[in-house]
């Protein structure tokens, strides 16, 4: 039987090794390049039966007809999130796509937690103030995280981990989804609200609903007007959550606190790439990177050795029950 050939885009390194070592127990012939999936680089996937992708990938409907011309029959998304794919092209081409739900559910939540606190006890701050000397305390005043109220959007798996953490810390926790677990809320004691009423009523609010119409820019002018004054907003999910000029515009009038944001709406030229030698032209990047009281990271939430394991073993099942005909249980559809 020939050997099912995967072209893999965006490698890094990291990716490399990890799926090499995964695909000792498949046995596919994957082609790996560096670069992300464009016109300029699409002429190599003649010959492949899928391209494994990754969030940065625009896959528009130029290029799933060019995919479809030269024979592929799958795009592999190697991610949870699928809005960078155009499913109706995809589904007139008759190019199956599958991503990978859940990862690690436990790396993005305890990552979140992690912002949360570096962003409270100032622990960047202090720690470049120790390297050059200051031993000073002044400006590093954090607030017991016991007792204050963590918001929620979104109740999914990570949420849930989430929130099985921050309760240990002792806080309270108001939740908004539009599927609400009720089961789960009374077992950890969370209190489902309208989205108003989480607003006003959380000292740190986190981002975990997916990106759809209805929640694109959910985080705006008008809904940082609701929150508390200094309220903490962190952001592991999807950049187009937060209206990034409007979160610079409530930092910058003392409504918002902290941000903690580990995705950008606009990411796709400067994550996962090394830009140190670059000016950053993008000015509402650059004007985030500025403040003392934002964190910003390359999404690397998900960024754990059990994470890219289980992507990696996640993304080869979707590949192999596609080739063998079996049912596709994370086919991404309209």
């Amino acid at each position: 039987m020939t050997k099912t050939t995967i072209a893999f885009f965006g490698t890094m390194p990291y990716d490399k090794a990890t799926f090499n070592e995964v695909n000792e127990e498949y046995g596919f012939d994957i082609k790996y390049y560096t670069g992300n999936l464009s016109h300029d680089n699409i002429s190599l996937t003649r010959g492949a039966d899928a391209v494994c992708v990754f969030v940065n990938d625009d896959l528009n409907a130029e290029i799933i007809a060019e995919l479809k011309a030269n024979g592929v029959k799958m795009i592999a998304l190697r991610c949870a999130g699928y809005n960078n794919v155009d499913l109706p092209a995809a589904k007139a081409a008759g190019i199956t796509v599958a991503r990978v739900p859940a990862y690690s559910p436990h790396a993005v939540a305890e990552y979140a937690v992690a912002l949360m606190l570096s962003l409270n006890r100032k622990i960047q701050r202090a720690s470049w103030r120790t390297r050059d000397g200051n031993f000073s305390l002044n400006g590093l005043m954090g607030f017991d995280m016991y007792g204050k109220t963590l918001g929620v959007i979104g109740t999914g798996k990570i949420a849930k981990v989430l929130i099985g953490i921050l309760r240990g810390f002792g806080m309270k926790v108001l939740a908004y989804d539009l599927y609400p677990d009720h089961a789960f809320a009374e077992a950890n004691q969370v209190r489902y609200v309208s989205l108003d009423e989480l607003y006003a009523g959380s000292d740190i609010i986190s981002l975990h609903c997916p990106l759809t119409p209805e929640t694109e820019y959910i985080i705006n002018r008008e809904s940082i007007a609701k929150m508390k004054k200094g309220v903490m907003i962190i952001n592991t999910g999807r950049g187009r959550l937060i209206n990034s000029e409007d979160l610079i515009e409530g930092l910058k009038n003392k409504q918002v606190g902290f941000a903690g944001l580990d995705v950008y709406e606009e990411e796709e030229p400067y994550f996962y790439k090394d830009k140190s030698d670059k000016i950053i032209d993008d000015d509402t990047l650059a004007r985030l990177l500025s403040f003392n009281n934002v964190i910003m990271t390359s999404h690397q939430a998900f960024f754990t050795r059990e994470a890219t394991s289980n992507i990696a073993h996640t993304t080869f099942g979707n590949i192999r029950d596609f080739v063998l005909g079996h049912e596709l249980p994370n086919a991404v559809t309209e």
